[in-house]
């Protein structure tokens, strides 16, 4: 094959390349969404690094004090009522993160007064 022959298919394969990731994101794009989920992490990582820092526990949503102490017996409703939820509305779900591993749980927990115990660390999302 001549340095022409080379040249073409060179060519060829950066055409298909192109083909291919052509239409999918624009560059701009891309770099927002990248941006986004670096801040996400960062958020996420600084939250967790400020958790372990406090012996206490972390609530995270429309409260007075998001850093409650932790005592030997703590429980999910008297975290929330130690934080002083402010809202008017009552939470609809209640993440618990703990230890890099979160559980969703309904709010209804808190009604039907199921203790749900905590441990030092935990960061406590309060979601509408």
């Amino acid at each position: 094959m001549n340095l022409r022959g080379k040249s073409a298919f060179a060519l060829g394969l950066s055409l298909s390349a192109a083909a291919l990731f052509s239409g999918c994101t624009t560059k701009s794009g891309a770099q927002a969404k990248a941006q986004q989920a670096y801040l996400a992490g960062q958020n996420a990582a600084l939250r967790q690094q400020q958790a372990a820092q406090f012996s206490g526990v972390t609530i995270v949503g429309p409260v007075q004090n998001p850093q409650v102490p932790w005592v030997a017996g703590l429980t999910l409703a008297q975290a929330i009522a130690t934080a002083n939820y402010l809202d008017s509305q009552e939470p609809k779900q209640v993440i618990i993160t703990r230890q890099g591993e979160s559980a969703t749980l309904n709010a209804d927990v808190l009604v039907n007064g199921v203790a749900v115990p905590l441990e030092p660390g935990d960061v406590i999302e309060l979601r509408h």
